[in-house]
């Protein structure tokens, strides 16, 4: 009964949490049915009026947009989604798409459109799949499962060969002990068998696999922060060869992700932005996955990074009806 209770207690206190970090505005007076109208007055006649479609979706967080979605349905008998998709085009329409759907659904897609490259797109499963609570990436494999009629492990598996296989399957099937109890003896242990896997270039040992597979992530933390005490030096920096191959890839994405996701997620913006030809679609999936969760704490460590703001580095570098909507996310109106 004690554990129950300490468990709801965690839970409520994250959602708290997640409300506090959340980078947008959500007004206090809110109508599904007024919404549902409004958005169909926004895709009628002949122009769709892109700002009335900002005003609201980009002010809803994911339980009001379901609400949405559903009195659209039932007022007009039509799928919001497919009459925006059919509205909307570009970087713009990609993003409200996202936007609007249930969060593991919208997981769902992305890992699916991430897989089907030519290049498949191995930080996306990975985000997701270290990321998320175990519940919560249970919940985005049942939504792929029930969208895409496989498992999101056998597209994991379908994609990819050899080591890398190996590491991403284990990681999208785990489902990882979620407290925050750790044994700092097998902290100690870890952080050994890591030392010797990375001395030896053994990036691909399978006890490395094992441990990042397995560990929850509070163990994982522990671990991470005994290799840097002992080697004087952060196992990702370790990592770092002069010329990687996707699994050592993998590999420093997986250990960002679980040791500390606002920085991961900062480095992913930065690299978006400040690359020879902004990328859209790494802008697009943070800001549109983490606006809800810790998009505020993301912003702020941007700023420490880069002394200047994730709002005017996204202005800057995009324009039109998709820069006002990420920016709506951001929580800065144009």
């Amino acid at each position: 009964m004690q554990w129950f209770y300490l468990r709801h207690t965690a839970e409520r206190l994250e959602r708290e949490r997640v409300i506090v970090m959340a980078s947008f505005v959500v007004p206090d007076h809110f109508s599904a049915t007024e919404d549902a109208e409004t958005l169909r007055k926004a895709c009628q006649g002949w122009g769709t009026n892109e700002k009335l479609i900002i005003k609201v979706l980009g002010h809803r967080n994911a339980a009001q947009r379901k609400q949405i979605r559903q009195a659209y349905e039932q007022l007009y008998e039509e799928d919001l989604v497919k009459r925006l998709e059919s509205e909307l085009s570009g970087d713009f329409e990609k993003a409200v798409y996202r936007w609007i759907l249930d969060p593991v659904d919208r997981d769902a897609v992305l890992a699916n459109v991430a897989l089907k490259k030519s290049n498949p797109d191995f930080p996306v499963i990975i985000e997701i799949s270290c990321v998320h609570s175990p519940d919560e990436l249970l919940e985005v494999r049942k939504a792929y499962k029930l969208r895409y009629k496989r498992s999101l492990e056998e597209d994991v598996a379908a994609h990819t060969t050899g080591d890398i296989r190996k590491l991403l399957v284990g990681l999208v099937s785990a489902y990882r002990f979620e407290g925050e109890e750790i044994n700092a003896r097998l902290a100690n242990s870890e952080a050994d068998v890591l030392h010797n896997a990375i001395k030896d270039k053994a990036f691909n040992h399978d006890e490395v696999i094992r441990i990042l597979t397995t560990r929850s992530k509070a163990q994982l933390r522990a671990t991470f922060n005994r290799y840097r005490d002992d080697q004087g030096t952060s196992i990702t920096k370790n990592i770092l060869v002069e010329h990687p191959d996707d699994f050592s890839v993998a590999l420093r994405t997986t250990i960002r992700c679980f040791n500390d996701q606002q920085k991961y997620f900062e480095k992913v913006l930065r690299n978006a932005i400040k690359r020879a030809g902004t990328d859209e679609d790494d802008i697009t999936r943070v800001i549109v996955t983490r606006a809800e969760k810790d998009l505020k704490e993301i912003k702020e460590e941007y700023y420490k990074r880069n002394s200047a703001s994730l709002d005017q580095a996204v202005a800057k570098d995009t324009s039109g009806d998709y820069k006002a909507f990420l920016l709506a996310l951001l929580g800065k109106e144009e």
